[in-house]
């Protein structure tokens, strides 16, 4: 089981729960099961880019993106990117 934590705009839309325990394989199996994965997946089913998630403090990118294997895993953190000019 993992514990993903949303960032307060999705805690918002998630009834203000800012952390869930979640039993997936992978990181897309997790994602899917929060109820803002339609935040968080555009139409294409590709994660929303101005959100950066990370697994145990790595960018999931660079672990398989949504194939990364959660056994092990103790957390997700879901950040919105920050811009500005």
């Amino acid at each position: 089981m993992v514990e993903i934590v949303l960032p307060s705009l999705l805690a918002t839309q998630a009834g203000g729960r800012r952390q869930f325990h979640i039993e997936a394989e992978t990181l897309g199996e997790a994602l899917h099961a929060l109820p803002v994965a339609d935040l968080i997946f555009n139409e294409r089913g590709q994660w929303n880019k101005y959100l950066n998630v990370y697994v145990d403090g790595t960018d999931a990118r660079e672990r398989g993106g949504d194939a990364c294997p959660l056994a092990g895993a103790r957390e997700v953190l879901i950040v919105p990117m920050v811009s500005g000019g």
